[in-house]
């Protein structure tokens, strides 16, 4: 019951931040994904450490392998396992690319203000 509570908080956080006024958008968030993993891989974005990174990276893997630490064939338990590690890793990745666009937008602003 409180894994399900947790679940339905973080949900709720990441909503609540995608939808705040001034907060990049959903589409804007998604399409930044690529640039931000290739801007931690470049050494150039230090609010993602590659650890962090690499646990985002172990989440992907763990929701398309085959194999699971609990079986999808155990009622409701194997698939809320899998629904547990997904909301995090959307949460994680959309707050994450939410602060990478306005780190982007900073880097530009001083760009610009430099000329």
């Amino acid at each position: 019951m409180m894994a399900k509570t947790a679940r339905a908080a973080a949900a709720w956080r990441t909503y609540r931040e995608v939808t705040r006024p001034g907060s990049p958008k959903l589409a804007t968030r998604i399409r930044a994904i690529p640039r931000m993993v290739r801007a931690v891989v470049r050494g150039d974005y230090a609010g993602l450490g590659k650890g962090k990174l690499a646990l985002l990276g172990l989440g992907v893997v763990y929701l398309v392998s085959p194999f699971d630490v609990v079986p999808d064939f155990l009622a409701l338990i194997g698939v809320a396992d899998d629904f547990g590690v997904l909301l995090w890793l959307v949460a994680a990745l959309l707050g994450e690319s939410g602060r990478y666009v306005q780190h982007e937008h900073q880097v530009i602003e001083g760009h610009l203000e430099e000329r």
